[in-house]
């Protein structure tokens, strides 16, 4: 057996523990880990200062919102909004756009068409309200006249024999009809300094301000209106009773009561109305009545104690009456001795709103300074065009 010894002066390494190699890398990489943790860091806070850096001059600026794709309308939207501002219209008359729906070109007057985009959004906020419009049929005319050919007459028959005679039948005649345009205007201001603000909608100010201008005039037209200088409502044409109904007038049904539904069987009169009315026109009709009307409405019960009225169970489905849609109109009168207070039928088929595809705007800076003052005008008919079609409840008692 061999034994080895150390030589004088020499030692050996002592023996490590197994884990402190291990511990030793650990801390070694912890200590870098922790020093490109704080590079990332700083690096965030350094980019985390530039953005709020920018977003302070986006702020201060108004600057709009980068397009995620190119805006083929930009440069007519620029021109217009300069336009609202400022009154510069040098944009306006350098742009060649292809003209559409709407013509963005200069009048000989001075008046500018307002952009697509304005104009379709007003015409959305008409479309969504309350208004007859949203039930009767509307057409978009490029003259200041509409004709309705209408055919109101049958083609008369009869029964033959194989070897008789043949005899001359009646052939149906048609009538015209015909809607005058009205002109329909609007003027909200606004002070230069609003205007001057960068960071103010312009153009949605100017859309509501219209839209609800146009919308009160339109549907107390559509209702009321006498034809003067505006559309011919569908409260104009004579009324007569039902069973005396001629082309040319309305028939009513009675309520029952001199100025209210009648003390018992209130809702007779509903079911006499729907029932006036023909059947082809049944299936589209709807019911047009005000919000205190309808408050005496919903009252109303069944022979067996159901309401006759029913809520809509979806989001934008209107309340029914005996199933059928009923519009919430404010300019329909109210519940008094004689009024019409009332109206059920098919308005797609019994009244038509004619009107022009263009809104003119006029921009005044000096008749209300410091304010200015927009001028929007549209041209817009309406009138009866199948007396057929609608039927009226009064509250008489005949």
């Amino acid at each position: 057996m061999t034994e080895t010894k150390a030589r004088a002066g020499d030692a050996y390494p002592e023996p490590t523990h197994p884990g402190a190699e291990v511990t030793s890398a650990m801390a070694g990489f912890l200590k870098e880990f922790k020093g490109f943790q704080a590079d990332v860091k700083q690096a965030l806070q350094h980019q985390e200062e530039r953005l709020t850096m920018l977003n302070q001059k986006t702020m201060t600026y108004g600057r709009p919102a980068l397009s995620a794709s190119a805006e083929m309308d930009a440069p007519h939207q620029k021109a217009f909004d300069a336009y609202l501002r400022s009154g510069d219209d040098d944009g306006l008359r350098g742009l060649v756009l292809e003209g559409k729906a709407l013509n963005t070109s200069v009048a000989a007057d001075g008046g500018y068409l307002v952009d697509p985009q304005t104009a379709e959004l007003i015409r959305s906020m008409l479309v969504s309200t309350s208004s007859i419009r949203a039930i009767a049929n509307v057409v978009t005319v490029e003259s200041s006249t509409f004709d309705v050919l209408i055919d109101r007459s049958e083609v008369g028959s009869g029964w033959a024999t194989e070897t008789g005679s043949q005899t001359e039948t009646s052939t149906p005649a048609i009538e015209r009809i015909s809607i005058r345009l009205h002109e329909l205007s609007a003027m909200p201001k606004a002070s230069q300094r609003l205007l001057d603000d960068s960071a103010f909608d312009v153009e949605g100010w100017l859309a509501g301000k219209i839209a609800t201008r146009f919308l009160r005039a339109e549907s107390a037209a559509f209702i009321t209106g006498d034809g003067i200088d505006k559309p011919k409502g569908i409260l104009l044409p004579p009324k007569v009773a039902n069973a005396s109904w001629t082309w040319g007038s309305l028939g009513y049904v009675p309520s029952g009561a001199a100025s209210d539904f009648a003390t018992t069987n209130a809702a007779d009169c509903i079911v006499n109305l729907v029932y006036a009315l023909g059947a082809d026109y049944r299936a589209n009709a709807s019911f047009v009545m005000n919000s205190k009307t309808a408050g005496a409405v919903r009252k109303m019960k069944d022979a067996d104690g159901r309401f006759m009225w029913s809520d809509g169970l979806a989001a934008a489905e209107p309340a029914r009456l005996m199933g059928y849609p009923v519009l919430i109109c404010e300019d329909m009168p109210d519940i008094a001795a004689n009024a019409y207070a009332i109206a059920f039928g098919d308005f797609a088929a019994g009244y038509t709103i004619a009107e022009r595809p263009d809104l003119r705007l006029l921009r005044d800076p000096f008749s209300a300074k410091p304010h200015v003052l927009f001028y929007a005008n549209k041209r817009v008919g309406g009138e009866v065009t199948d007396f057929a079609a609608i039927k009226l409840l009064k509250f008489a008692v005949s």
